[in-house]
Order: C-alpha cells, then sequence, then structure tokens
C-alpha cells in the first residue's frame, strides 16, 4: 500500500526518520512494515511540502486516551528514505493547477 503522511521533520535530509504518535490520515491505521510512505514536511510548521519517499520498516498503534470519547487513531511510525524529492511540491507550487 502508498501512504502520506505529513509531519514536522527537523531534518529533511536524514536518510530515516521516526515519527511518534502521529495521526493518520486515508486508512493510515492500517500501515505496516513494507509500505510505501510519501513524506510532507508541515507547511504550517515551516516545512516545504513533499521531500522524500520511504518504506515503513516499523510501526506501532498508539493507544487511544481513556480521557477522550473520540479521537483520531495514532500510529508510532519508522521510516528508511528511498527518495528524495526531485523539485519543491507545496500549496504555493500546485496553486497554479
Amino acid at each position: 500500500m502508498i501512504y502520506a503522511i505529513k509531519v514536522e521533520v527537523a531534518d529533511p535530509m536524514s536518510k530515516a526518520f521516526v515519527f511518534a504518535r502521529q495521526k493518520t490520515m486515508y486508512g493510515g491505521k492500517h500501515i505496516a512494515a513494507g509500505d510505501t510512505v510519501f513524506i510532507f514536511a508541515s507547511e504550517n510548521e515551516g516545512g516545504a511540502g513533499l521531500i522524500a519517499k520511504g518504506l515503513v520498516t516499523s510501526v506501532k498503534a498508539a493507544p487511544p486516551n481513556p480521557t477522550l470519547d473520540r479521537q483520531t487513531p495514532r500510529v508510532s511510525v519508522a521510516i528508511a528514505r528511498s527518495a528524495l524529492a526531485r523539485r519543491q511540491l507545496g500549496r504555493a507550487n500546485l496553486r497554479p493547477f
């Protein structure tokens, strides 16, 4: 499967990424080792949009918060980078389309 993750990325050039307790989107709670992930550096946090593609090396579901009635599923995921983005692909780059 192929997934996308939008997160704050400290080092976009890193060969591996570890993201703890991330919200899932579009069926992301089913992510598993071996899946492909497109990594978007959150533009809300100063990132540039699409930065890399990677392969999930490990994933662990985060337990739900018992004090909340309803919450988005969260996962902790480790990703090995397989490719860097060839060009910037953020909101400003997509706006003309």
